[in-house]
């Protein structure tokens, strides 16, 4: 159930184009908000956005053209999906401290210390700067500043959590359409460790009803949320989702985390092996079902996996494999095949 004045509000996306804000702009129009989005332009009509939906153009990172931009607009609520560094936050404080009366702001649950002690994370699990992952220490710092703002100035924050979040265009796997690809082919596809830690996924669409379901609650200034599914599964069984989906049995072969980022360094998903997925990560979400009782997620893996399949037959444009990420996961099979045969001249297997 969302907020009872929903279809009088005015929201303002800071982005909107992405694989998560995109859902969050379409279920906004359908709940009855005047949407306003902000971005450069790139995009808006690949992910299909509504009729309904203005569109201001304009650099986020650029102080001058956002502010010509929005001008002396007002806004009941903010929702910026483009904010990763510690600097962002406070432009951000400065721009919308009387333009909004609520700022959504889309951390990331990458900043829970890692390895989490206890599961399921929940709002109050301790979070911490990552060695490894610059991208979940930006974000840890980027909401230190917002928390302070709002402890100090008063500033309307609303924080809020997504793990790892997908759509049909942007699978949920490393490597993105290139890994699809080679699984499509029948290549061997690296798994980090042993292929039995737990993942939680989220489509885009049931992340949205969450994050909707927040804007203009009075209730939820000052409040952090984990926006999640309850869609828990090993990596081993979501490469087999695909694989299945695509008609092929699956050829795995199991990478010690560590080696990702020995043998592909500057990869993004090296760092992300060894600083967060390389970690289980089960979330609670009582709190955004207690603040959004409407709050149910539906697409289950298996059958947002069909839909992926679907978007790669119908956008071969967009889909294609990338040569540098076909390189980076051959390297590291390679380096795989390689150790093994180290150990099995030793007589070790």
């Amino acid at each position: 159930m969302l907020h009872q004045d929903s279809a009088r509000l005015s929201v303002l996306y800071l982005g909107g184009t992405g694989t998560i804000s995109a859902s969050c702009v379409r279920l906004s129009v359908e709940t009855g908000m005047r949407v306003t989005v902000v971005n450069r332009g790139r995009n808006a009509q690949d992910r299909g956005l509504p009729d309904e939906v203005e569109t201001l153009i304009a650099d986020v990172a650029d102080d001058a053209a956002l502010a010509a931009a929005i001008g002396d607009r007002t806004f009941d609520a903010v929702v910026n999906f483009l904010s990763y560094h510690p600097d962002d936050a406070r432009r951000m404080v400065a721009l919308f401290a009387h333009r909004a009366k609520q700022y959504i702001h889309i951390s990331s649950g990458s900043i829970y210390a890692k390895p989490v002690r206890q599961t399921p994370i929940t709002e109050s699990t301790p979070t911490a700067p990552n060695p490894h992952l610059e991208y979940a220490t930006a974000k840890w710092r980027t909401e230190q500043v917002l928390q302070d703002a709002h402890v100090t100035q008063g500033f309307p924050l609303t924080v809020v959590r997504p793990s790892h979040t997908y759509d049909d265009a942007n699978p949920p796997l490393p490597g993105g359409w290139t890994t699809v690809d080679r699984i499509a082919r029948g290549e061997e596809i690296p798994v980090h460790g042993d292929g039995t830690s737990l993942w939680t996924l989220t489509h885009a669409e049931d992340f949205a009803q969450g994050l909707v379901g927040l804007l203009g609650n009075p209730r939820a200034i000052g409040e952090t949320f984990n926006i999640t599914g309850s869609d828990v599964y090993t990596w081993d069984q979501i490469y087999t989702i695909v694989a299945e989906a695509l008609g092929v049995a699956p050829r795995l072969v199991h990478v010690a985390s560590e080696m990702y980022p020995l043998v592909a360094p500057g990869w993004f998903w090296s760092g992300e092996m060894v600083g967060d997925i390389g970690h289980s990560a089960v979330f609670d979400t009582t709190k955004i079902r207690t603040f959004v009782p409407g709050f149910l997620p539906r697409l289950t893996f298996h059958r947002a996996a069909s839909r992926m399949v679907e978007w790669r037959r119908d956008h071969p444009g967009t889909t294609k494999p990338d040569a540098g990420t076909e390189a980076v996961l051959a390297r590291i099979v390679d380096a795989y095949h390689a150790a093994r045969e180290i150990f099995v001249a030793r007589g070790v297997v």
